[in-house]
């Protein structure tokens, strides 16, 4: 089952797609835009385009665990996200998932300018890295 995992932000949008198996990340690409609506048009359309099944989306969360300022405009493109795409979605929690990219794009070498092109695609990743370990520890 393919699984698209999405790093939802203001001005970009990380996304990441499993392999057919469910097991691995694969296709991963930034939607560059501020508008949501469009955001919609191109997740739905590339989660068409690639067979996802699933949706998870990374969730804004405090260290304490308390939902973060921004909670409620995620909950909101979630659930319009999920009405036009058709299909189930998730919320995951995304905590440090924005540093821990930093730190692989830095150890991989890629000066910080560099970082903002990939930064999102790489937190989309490890919120799908995430999401793909529990499901197989649960099943």
């Amino acid at each position: 089952m393919r699984v698209m995992a999405i790093d939802y932000g203001d001005a970009r949008t990380g996304v990441a797609v499993s392999d057919p198996t469910g097991l691995l990340a694969g296709f991963t690409t930034v939607i560059q835009s501020r508008n949501p609506e469009h955001v919609i048009r191109e997740l739905t359309r590339l989660a068409k385009d690639h067979g996802a099944e699933e949706l998870v989306m990374g969730f804004p969360r405090n260290m304490d665990g308390t939902e973060g300022p921004r909670a409620g405009l995620y909950r909101a493109f979630a659930a319009s996200l999920e009405e036009a795409s058709g299909l189930p979605l998730t919320l995951w929690d995304e905590r440090r998932t924005t540093i821990e990219a930093h730190a692989i794009l830095h150890e991989s070498g890629k000066r910080m300018k560099a970082h903002k092109k990939n930064v999102d695609a790489v937190a989309a990743t490890l919120i799908l890295e995430g999401y793909l370990t529990r499901k197989r520890l649960q099943g």
